[in-house]
């Protein structure tokens, strides 16, 4: 029995561990999305900008709106994330409760062995492993998930500078379309390291 205690005494900082990388995770995902949602009002208004620019700017406007595109795309994938993550925090919330409850009824089998008490464990037991699995199983549509969103901020990524490339052909608008595309390439960064440190969060190795 000191086996058994000593490996759920183990467990319980495992899963709070996970649950306070997970919160980390969700705050990283907020920030994600209020940052893409910069990305459509500068794409609005670069857009505009393009319009003003006339021809010279017209492949500058196609970019900008794709660019407004990916940003609701983006929100989209990342409530998608948001989604996932309630649902590891609510696995997670469950097993440190097990642990709590298998903890006591170890310890109450250990001083008074009744076969009903031992059943009772039994089945808690089994319930606990059904709950890591699900957690596993969950740790894993949240990793591909991201590894989603990275591969669509990459592409992002192509079209801000695609969009740098544009703005040197808009003629007496070049300087503002450069400082607009700059930004755009700036903050798709910014995405990008954002979930590049999500990617090697220690609740994907499950240590």
């Amino acid at each position: 029995m000191t086996t058994a205690l000593a490996t759920t005494g183990n467990k319980t900082p495992q899963a709070g561990a996970d649950l306070l990388r997970i919160v980390r995770i969700n705050e990283e995902i907020k920030s994600v999305v209020n940052v893409a949602f910069k990305i459509n009002i500068m794409a609005l208004n670069a857009i505009f900008l393009a319009k003003r620019a006339g021809t010279a700017a017209r492949g500058f406007g196609v970019l900008s709106n794709e660019l407004r595109v990916f940003s609701q795309e983006l929100r989209d994938c990342m409530a998608s994330l948001t989604g996932l993550v309630y649902g590891c925090v609510g696995e997670v919330s469950r097993m440190l409760q097990d642990i709590r409850y298998t903890r006591l009824l170890r310890q109450a089998v250990a001083m008074s062995p009744v076969a009903q008490l031992s059943a009772v464990l039994a089945a808690r037991e089994i319930e606990n492993e059904r709950h890591a699995e699900s957690l596993g199983r969950q740790r894993k549509q949240l990793k591909m998930a991201l590894e989603d969103a990275f591969r669509m901020v990459e592409l992002g990524g192509v079209l801000a500078k695609s969009a740098k490339i544009e703005a040197a052909y808009g003629q007496s608008f070049a300087v503002p379309l450069a400082q607009v595309s700059g930004e755009f390439d700036g903050i798709v960064e910014e995405i990008r390291v954002s979930l590049e440190s999500l990617r090697r969060s220690a609740f994907f190795a499950g240590k």
